[in-house]
């Protein structure tokens, strides 16, 4: 060992042997000393640090393992998402968010299994951004969970993962009992969608909770298959303008023909919000049959939509006419 790793060595030894000084003031000011002193060979007497009576002290430590990024500290962190201090649970989670690498991926995949549902969660948030094909099985598994909140991030983890062997067990969630579930099923699917999912997206189109319907409208507006239209037109008279808004975009950006009554329709609607995306919708259209409908509404009270229907005019070829406008 050289002069400067045994001086190392020992400066850490002796901050590993401040974390069992009975006052915790000492030991929290150990573990800010340890940051300069920062190793591999830190990780065991952290790992103790984890199950300080202290939550300082505990939080500390997590913070400290996820700057180390050692996998062997996982299991230890997973633990700590049961911690009874929530500033040590959040630290926990956003640790494990952070752990990259094969070693880190089977640690967090092994853990899907935790008795705790909230740990459960929590590790396949982390599982997220490592998009290790390993984890689809047990996440497909998973979707079955008794708890909706599991189910839910393995629905959006598994979009992360786009592996077409999840498509099937997405398209159940479509019909799960929380709609949290079913609403990111929709998003998962979008990554693969195509005519063979359309009639699911069609389904989710009506579905019962109005967040569900409106992502389902956005996955069509992005499908171009013109098959989508007349479901979307149905969308129209949704009860939440929230929907019909997004419908009214997808028609646009579909460049629906058929719908041109319903979008001219709008142009009239209470809601600025709608008329304003009926505008924008009838310039993806580039129907001429609209500009007079179009120049209507250099007179609307709302400046977002005077300027929505310039810009439909500039995109069907035709310059506003100003004449409507106040003075």
């Amino acid at each position: 060992m050289s002069e400067a790793n045994g001086a190392l060595g020992g400066e850490l030894d002796t901050i590993s042997a401040r974390l069992t000084d009975p006052d915790p003031h000492a030991r929290q000011v150990a573990l800010t000393e340890l940051w300069d002193e920062l190793d591999d060979t830190a990780v065991e007497p952290l790992l103790g640090a984890l199950e300080d009576p202290d939550p300082v002290v505990r939080r500390l430590a997590v913070e400290l393992l996820e700057e180390l990024g050692e996998a062997r500290a996982i299991p230890g962190l997973i633990e700590r998402l049961r911690d009874d201090d929530a500033t040590v649970q959040d630290a926990a989670r956003a640790a494990l968010r952070e752990f990259r690498g094969e070693a880190a991926a089977s640690a967090l995949i092994a853990a899907i299994g935790h008795q705790d549902p909230g740990v459960r969660a929590s590790v396949i948030i982390g599982l997220r951004e490592l998009k290790d094909a390993r984890a689809t099985r047990p996440l497909i598994s998973a979707l079955g969970d008794v708890d909706a909140s599991v189910r839910r991030e393995a629905v959006i983890t598994l979009g992360y993962l786009r592996s077409s062997d999840a498509v099937e067990a997405l398209r159940e969630r479509l019909r799960d009992g929380d709609e949290s579930v079913r609403r990111v099923a929709v998003g998962a699917l979008s990554f693969f969608a195509g005519p063979a999912l359309l009639e699911d997206f069609l389904g989710s189109l009506r579905d019962a909770d109005w967040q569900v319907r409106r992502e389902a409208a956005i996955v069509l507006g992005r499908c171009a298959l013109s098959a989508a239209v007349p479901g979307l037109r149905a969308a129209l008279t949704d009860p939440y303008w929230q929907v019909q808004k997004v419908a009214l975009e997808a028609l646009g950006k579909l460049r629906a023909l058929a719908a041109l009554p319903d979008l001219l329709e709008r142009l009239g609607h209470s809601n600025s919000d709608l008329r304003k995306a009926a505008a924008l919708a009838l310039g993806e259209l580039r129907a001429p049959r609209a500009v007079s409908a179009l120049n209507a509404l250099a007179g609307d009270p709302d400046v977002e939509v005077r300027k929505a229907a310039a810009r439909a005019l500039e995109a069907i070829g035709r310059s506003p006419d100003l004449s409507h406008e106040e003075n």
